[in-house]
Parts: C-alpha cells; structure tokens; sequence
C-alpha cells in the first residue's frame, strides 16, 4: 500500500486550495469580460441605428436637393459626386463594422471553450506553486494555461488534455526540458479533483 508523507498530504491540500482561488479569480474575469462583450454589442447596435438613421437622412436630403435642382447636368453631377462620397463613407463603416463582429466572433468563442472545459473532465500538468505570491506567468488570453488559486498556494499549469495518457506524455516531455516537479492534476466542472475520481 503506497505511503505519503504528512508534509506531501498538506501540500496536496494547499494546492487544492489554490485551484479553487485561480477558478474563482477565472470565473469573475469571464464575467467581466460577458459584461465588456454585452456593453460593446449594445454600441455597436447603437451606431448601427445612427448610421441608418443618419443614411436615410442623407438620401432624404439628396432627393429631396436633387428634385429642386433646374439644371438637369447640374441634378446629375450633384447626384453622382455625392452618391460617390456616401458611398466611400458607407464602405468604411461597413469594413469597421465587420472587423468589430469578428473581434467579438474571436472572443465568444474564447468564452465557450473555456465553458467547455469546465464541464468535462481535463487534465493538465502542474509545472509551478507558489506561495502567497499572486505572480502570472502567462497572458491570461492563452486557453492552454492554467493559473490556479488554491490557499494559500497560487499552481501554475500548462495544457488542457482529453485523456490522462496525454497529459503524462505531455508531462515526459515537460521533465526532459527541466520541470522535474511536473505532475498530472485533473479537473472537472472547473475544480480540482483526484486523478481517480476522473476516469
């Protein structure tokens, strides 16, 4: 029957700790960051809505001076100079627009992925802890790390794996670089849990 040290059992302890503090520090930063998605999707309807509007004044405008003009030349190169112009302007909030929608396209699906894995079971390799030392080490952008609070310990993990033979492959290649404390954790439902209670 294996044995562990009491020192080893506390650590384990104090890295599930701060697995449940980095999840709870990720899970308020998703909320923010729903808010921020809500917040520019809603102004972005709203200069959708002045653009519109402000296009249909425009033709309204436009019919309306090129109906008084006498001058049938003149009716025309008015008509063709300023349809050119709003043209160009239309076309450059068009490309704005789109850039936006597949900006926030980028983040939405940020956003669901990380809802993914926190519904299935994953496995990631633990490469560092620290102690009472809130310190990032990657973008917090990057869906492959993990940066995990669990009291008073802050983990930092690397990969988000389906199954435990990768995760250990993943954790081989990790220890011929340098990282001989690399080892497995699993998580479900964005919490830590026992490599057994996972399979």
């Amino acid at each position: 029957m294996p044995f562990i040290e009491e020192s080893d059992l506390l650590e384990l302890h104090k890295d599930i700790d701060k697995a449940q503090i980095i999840n709870e520090r990720l899970l308020d930063q998703i909320k923010y960051k729903n808010k921020e998605l809500k917040r520019s999707k809603l102004q972005r309807n709203i200069f959708a809505a002045i653009t519109a509007v402000f296009l249909i004044g425009t033709l309204a405008i436009t019919s309306f001076t090129v109906g008084l003009t006498s001058s049938a030349q003149q009716q025309s190169a008015d008509y063709v100079n300023f349809s050119i112009d709003s043209l160009e302007v239309i076309k450059g909030r068009l490309d704005n627009l789109k850039q936006q929608n597949e900006e926030l396209s980028l983040v939405r699906e940020f956003y669901l992925a990380k809802k993914f894995l926190e519904k299935e079971t994953i496995y990631s390799v633990q490469v560092k802890a620290f102690v009472d030392k809130n310190l990032s080490l990657a973008s917090e952008s990057l869906t492959n790390t993990m940066f995990v609070k669990t009291n008073p310990f802050y983990a930092y993990s690397v990969g988000n794996f389906e199954t435990l033979e990768e995760a250990q492959k993943f954790r081989r290649e990790l220890v011929a670089m340098g990282f001989n404390d690399a080892f497995v954790a699993s998580y479900r439902d964005g919490k830590r849990i026992a490599i057994e209670d996972a399979q």
